[in-house]
């Protein structure tokens, strides 16, 4: 007889809500996420069984070629944020809200709230901030809105923070902790924790009522997000410590370009299979 695994079983949902984030923490059901920005992406995580799409600033990094996401604009997501509301049947879909789309009151937030709503379709946003986007996030919530908050290391905020720091360590973890209340009591309905120690990531897990979803935030959370060109082998340059790649495609589409360029330098394609009479 096999052995019986201790997680509960995940129920079969025709498509995820916000409660049912709530649901699988309750019951102690890890939640799963990926970041994609286009249709295709977007179909293959959903038809996999991911729980959740972020359809992340991330972009400017992966897509775009920015070197921070700090010059990702509204008008840049919003495509991306529809190609992928449009593809997935069954994941949640979220929209980061970019840098300078809602920092300087909590009615321009929900302004940028609506319009990825409406002209997205999404079913979520996300932005960056603990006690400082508090009152962002209760606008932007009040108005019918879900929100996922994003605490411990924000990349929007990297110049302030002076790098890719880890955030949470030592006296930091009572700021990291006032961060997880603010945005809870706020209500947001789950909160990334991102680049902070697992024990620090631990105690905020335990003290929230809403899930906790781990971005280098070791395995005490209740979900764990990556951005797609990380794990599947895509990205270039440096790779996260806590990124774990599960595939090769930058070496798998590059043999099929190699290939490719010699079969059509050598006339081996198109052949007669591929030509039509």
């Amino acid at each position: 007889m096999p052995e019986q695994s201790s997680v509960p079983e995940r129920a079969v949902v025709k498509r995820v809500r916000t409660r049912h984030f709530q649901n699988a923490k309750d019951n102690g059901i890890v939640i799963t996420g990926l970041t994609s920005y286009d249709q295709l992406t977007a179909q293959i995580f959903d038809e996999a069984g991911v729980d959740f799409l972020l359809v992340g600033d991330s972009a400017g990094n992966t897509v775009l070629g920015y070197e921070t996401t700090v010059p990702v604009t509204v008008e840049e997501l919003i495509p991306f944020a529809r190609a992928v509301a449009g593809a997935a049947q069954r994941a949640l879909v979220i929209a980061d809200m970019p840098f300078g789309s809602y920092e300087t009151s909590a009615e321009e937030a929900l302004r940028t709230a609506v319009r990825f709503m409406k002209e997205s379709r999404v079913h979520a946003v996300k932005l960056e901030g603990g006690v400082r986007s508090a009152d962002k996030i209760n606008r932007i919530v009040g108005a019918g809105i879900p929100v996922m908050a994003h605490i411990g290391f924000t990349p929007q905020s990297e110049h302030g923070l002076g790098g890719h720091i880890i955030q949470g360590r030592g006296d930091q973890l009572e700021r990291l902790l006032d961060d997880a209340r603010a945005v809870q009591d706020a209500g947001a309905f789950a909160v990334v924790l991102e680049m902070v120690p697992a024990e620090a990531a631990r105690r905020v897990t335990d003290e929230l009522r809403i899930p906790t979803i781990g971005v280098g935030a070791g395995p005490h959370v209740d979900g764990q997000l990556l951005v797609w060109t990380d794990f599947a082998g895509l990205s270039t340059g440096r790779v996260p410590k806590f990124v774990k790649q599960y595939a090769d495609l930058r070496g798998a589409l590059t043999n099929a370009v190699e290939q490719f360029r010699a079969e059509v330098a050598d006339k081996t394609y198109p052949g007669p299979e591929h030509s039509y009479e």
